[in-house]
């Protein structure tokens, strides 16, 4: 199984992630079939591509929206699939779904046909399981919006061939992207790693340290993130980020270090879903005053070091059991979720010790198994060894 220039690159769902990966491949070069059984989804990707690809060629990023467009055919037909080289599913988050999909799919293409999901938590090998040849099933999780993030997760299955994972990188670097190899374990990194950015940012809200607008200060001007954790997660969307956190928490076995909470469930039963809604943790509407924060530098720094700390021992932990290397783990970080550094790197300057330290104490406060520290990062306490 190889894929060239000349293979046609399939995509299944035509939302804004499916018709994102469209747009990448067909700008890469590729002719490119995009299928969805809604034809106003359809007709509404091929409007917002049309439009996306007329400001680049208006900045100068591409020459020619003419020429791209007209590489990418929009298809209600999944027969159109018949000559692909690769196929990139990208649908609902849900498993049953994929794999009625992938079986459904893999009667149309031919037998060197590679098979691809885009999703965040799901197992690649439960999809493989549902097809005939799962060894040519494996996973591309794209970021969104897919044109311009630039990692992409490449997550072999444990039947998928070993022969793809160089074939899928080398395509990836083609199409610009920067790659990263995944266990197909919950979440594969950024997703399994960023868990407690969001968690226990509502749990230090929850139990009334701080209120969100003053943890959102605290990681943006103190933590040097882009954007505070409950500001992304409405802008991500509760019914994303919520089904993301329950999705990883259940493949879990229900580790508590995964646990969804309340608060976040109640703005998604509210439909109060974020930006895209009107509201979520804060008010989008039209004047409204949201609270400002507390800038209280103290405060502000043991709320940055208490998440900051939570998010380095997942990544330490995720290295410990082989989910990624060190580098990719700090690229996936970066690049994945616009990390100000990579999570191994900042646990070297503070000292793997020091964050022992602070892991120790929450969990000799509450006594909570969220809290324990992975084995590695107290080996490398007690060596004074660094990761990266």
């Amino acid at each position: 199984m190889a894929i060239n220039q000349d293979s046609i690159i399939g995509v299944i769902g035509s939302g804004a992630m499916g018709a994102g990966i469209a747009h990448v491949a067909a700008v890469a070069g590729h002719q490119v079939v995009l299928y969805d059984t809604n034809d106003q989804a359809l007709d509404r990707a091929k409007k917002n591509l049309t439009s996306t690809l007329q400001k680049l060629q208006e900045k100068g990023k591409i020459t020619s929206a003419e020429d791209v467009l007209g590489r990418v055919s929009f298809a209600d037909n999944i027969v159109e699939f018949s000559h692909c080289g690769l196929i990139i599913e990208a649908i609902i988050e849900k498993l049953e779904v994929k794999k009625s999909v992938f079986n459904e799919v893999e009667i149309v293409v031919s037998p060197d046909c590679i098979l691809a999901s885009n999703t965040s938590s799901l197992s690649i090998t439960s999809i493989a399981a549902a097809c005939r040849v799962p060894e040519r099933v494996m996973g591309l999780h794209f970021f969104n919006p897919a044109p311009l993030m630039a990692l992409v997760e490449v997550i072999p299955a444990i039947q998928t061939n070993p022969d793809l994972i160089p074939v899928a990188k080398e395509l990836m670097l083609q199409w610009g992207k920067t790659p990263v190899i995944a266990k197909d374990t919950p979440g594969f990194i950024v997703n399994r790693v960023a868990r407690p950015f969001y968690g226990e940012a509502i749990r230090i809200m929850e139990e009334g340290i701080a209120d969100k607008a003053t943890i959102d200060w605290a990681m943006t001007e103190i933590g040097g993130f882009k954007m505070g954790p409950f500001a992304l997660m409405d802008y991500i969307g509760h019914d994303v980020n919520y089904v993301v956190t329950k999705t990883v928490f259940e493949s879990f076995f229900y580790d508590p270090r995964y646990k969804p909470s309340f608060s976040q469930n109640r703005l998604l039963e509210a439909g109060w879903l974020g930006r895209k809604s009107g509201r979520g943790f804060y008010d989008y509407s039209e004047g409204a005053e949201n609270p400002a924060p507390a800038e209280d530098t103290a405060l502000s720094k043991e709320i940055c070091e208490r998440i900051l700390v939570m998010l380095i021992n997942e990544a330490v932990d995720a290295l410990h059991l082989n989910v990624a290397t060190a580098a990719d783990l700090e690229t996936a970080m970066t690049k994945g979720v616009n990390y100000p550094k990579g999570l191994l790197s900042w646990c070297d300057e503070w000292g793997a010790a020091k964050c022992l330290e602070k892991l120790d104490s929450l969990y000799n406060n509450y006594h909570e198994d969220r809290y324990r520290a992975s084995c590695l990062l107290r080996k490398y306490a007690v060596e004074n060894k660094k990761f990266v």
